[in-house]
């Protein structure tokens, strides 16, 4: 007789949890900006809600559909393929951010499609090269190709997912068992590679340089003429990053303990530029203060211990590999947006796990998280 799955509440609970409340705080944090921009408050929300009522439904489908349907050399680098045809494509209908695939009021992120395509084909690739893990030419080279063409297609638009997207690669190879001198050298050519990145590009070298550098008294030093600040200068914006930034530790700091209250915060009246999306967690801290800022901590915290959880019980290396990666993801993506709204690292738009608005971005991490939840599934059913 076969043996009745048990569900991860803890986890479907934290999911749901986190999903709601970002509903609600996204009407907070976007009213006044909907009202000015399209006449309706409930713009943003209503759209952030139903994204999420197709996106419960396609998680629950997930669910219930087994993980080792996606062990299949079929999927994997249908999947894979898929992802770099609309990542190709982007380039093509948005000529101009490089970002949105546009069916009439529907708009897609491929970078977000990206994610769980890429975690699946590197579960399955790694698991079916697992007795030579670490045989550059048979393994290692084919996925570098892969894991970089994928990082290459997002990184022109989008810095902060291509972060995500090779810091989930690298946990899912260092766990694999990749040797620690290949895992020094993807790390030296990924630090290289970003370094490039940013020194030819002008806008994001002078957001970095001015993170780090706020009043440019280091340029100042070696540039007596003033040509290089004026360069960097030139190169940002009014509402730059620092901008965000001083606004975003604003909002952090009038907070306090227990914070203003919910829709009483300032610094989303126009203040704070992105405040419903890549900056909601400033919001949070605003208007919840310490205490609620503590508590999203704490649910992802859950998340990742629930993922991780499922990883290790997990019947196979497959189901693993495939959970450690879905956690990973959810998990480094809400660790950057969170050190990016307190000012540890320069600005980068990426999106709270659950709670931002957008739809790509959510119906993404439920999918996953369906993914996960058939994992813990069978994992408990042994």
């Amino acid at each position: 007789m076969a043996q009745k799955l048990k569900t991860d509440w803890i986890l479907f609970a934290v999911v749901l949890g986190m999903v709601s409340f970002g509903v609600l705080i996204l009407y907070s944090a976007s009213s006044i900006m909907a009202q000015l921009r399209y006449g309706s408050t409930w713009h943003f929300v209503a759209r952030q809600a139903a994204w999420a009522a197709v996106a419960v439904v396609a998680m629950m489908t997930l669910k219930r559909t087994h993980y080792r349907t996606y062990q299949n050399p079929a999927v994997a680098f249908s999947a894979i393929g898929v992802a770099l045809v609309l990542l190709a494509g982007v380039y093509l209908v948005d000529t101009q951010h490089h970002r949105w695939l546009r069916m009439g009021p529907i708009g897609l992120q491929p970078s977000e499609l990206a994610k769980p395509a890429l975690v699946i084909f590197l579960a399955f690739f790694v698991t079916w090269r697992a007795r030579a893990i670490n045989n550059p030419r048979y393994t290692l080279v084919p996925a570098a190709l892969a894991v970089g063409l994928v990082i290459l297609a997002v990184v022109v638009a989008d810095l902060g997912t291509a972060v995500v997207l090779g810091g989930t690669a690298a946990i899912v190879f260092f766990v694999a068992g990749l040797e620690l001198r290949y895992c020094a050298i993807a790390a030296a050519v990924a630090s290289i590679g970003v370094c490039i990145f940013i020194a030819t590009s002008p806008y994001r070298l002078a957001r970095v340089v001015k993170f780090f550098d706020p009043e440019f008294k280091v340029v100042n030093q070696f540039d007596r003429k003033g040509r290089i600040k004026a360069q960097l200068e030139k190169s940002l914006t009014t509402r730059d990053t620092n901008y965000q930034l001083q606004q975003s530790k604003i909002a952090v700091g009038a907070g306090g303990p227990a914070g203003v209250g919910l829709m009483n915060g300032k610094q989303k009246l126009l203040y704070l530029p992105e405040a419903h999306t890549d900056f909601i967690y400033a919001v949070i801290c605003e208007e919840l203060g310490f205490i609620g800022a503590l508590i999203v901590i704490a649910l992802f915290a859950v998340y990742g211990w629930r993922g991780l959880r499922a990883a290790f019980a997990a019947p196979d290396g497959f189901g693993r590999l495939l959970a450690l990666g879905i956690t990973a993801m959810v998990i480094f993506q809400a660790l950057i947006n969170f050190a990016v709204v307190l000012g540890m690292v320069p600005t980068k738009g990426i999106p709270l796990p659950f709670i931002s608005y957008g739809g790509s971005s959510l119906l993404v991490m439920l999918l996953a998280t369906g993914v996960l939840l058939n994992i813990s599934q069978q994992s408990t059913s042994r």
